[in-house]
């Protein structure tokens, strides 16, 4: 008698980031790579085995890449950067209810950055760079094309800066909604 195993089906990419932890590690890996140890440093409050659960699930779907191994007191430490192509074929399966998913989880994920600077000790919303602003632009599709790729090429230069002195990392966040 053979005995059939059947697999579970790969979750999806908004299935995947619909989870508030998972959420959180990829932003906390957008525009840098990081091991789990500075992870741990940058979401205190998430218990270890959960960070190192969620980030091999994350391995394993391969929205996280690794980068480096190096030994580290007997143990493996990697290093993880986002898979930036993770997400290239995974639009097919977009629905309305998966749509408004990733909204909320991409909502959810800003309003937890934005809770995360309200506990800091002092606060200087102005002298920090905080803001908030919505507008509407009558816009073409050429026209709309032209602003993405102006906006892609005016942040290009500091995509790509890595940590040092006097540089504070900031979360820019865009989201574009045509209005019916």
């Amino acid at each position: 008698m053979e005995t059939v195993v059947e697999m579970a089906p790969t979750p999806s990419l908004v299935d995947l980031l619909h989870h508030p932890v998972r959420w959180r590690i990829v932003q906390a890996l957008v525009g840098r790579p990081q091991t789990t140890g500075q992870l741990a440093e940058l979401l205190p409050d998430v218990p270890t085995t959960t960070l190192y659960r969620h980030v091999a699930t994350l391995v394993q779907a391969g929205v996280l890449l690794v980068t480096d191994e190096r030994r580290v007191r007997g143990t493996v430490e990697r290093t993880y950067t986002l898979n930036t192509a993770a997400g290239d074929a995974d639009n097919e399966g977009v629905d309305r209810e998966r749509l408004r998913a990733m909204f909320t989880v991409f909502m959810a994920g800003l309003a937890a950055d934005f809770d995360r600077y309200l506990g800091r000790e002092v606060l200087d919303p102005m002298a920090d760079g905080v803001g908030m602003r919505q507008g509407a632009l009558w816009l073409s599709d050429a026209e709309f094309a032209e602003l993405q790729a102006k906006l892609q090429e005016a942040l290009a230069p500091f995509i790509e800066n890595q940590p040092g002195a006097g540089r504070v990392r900031r979360i820019l966040s865009t989201v574009v909604i045509p209005d019916p």
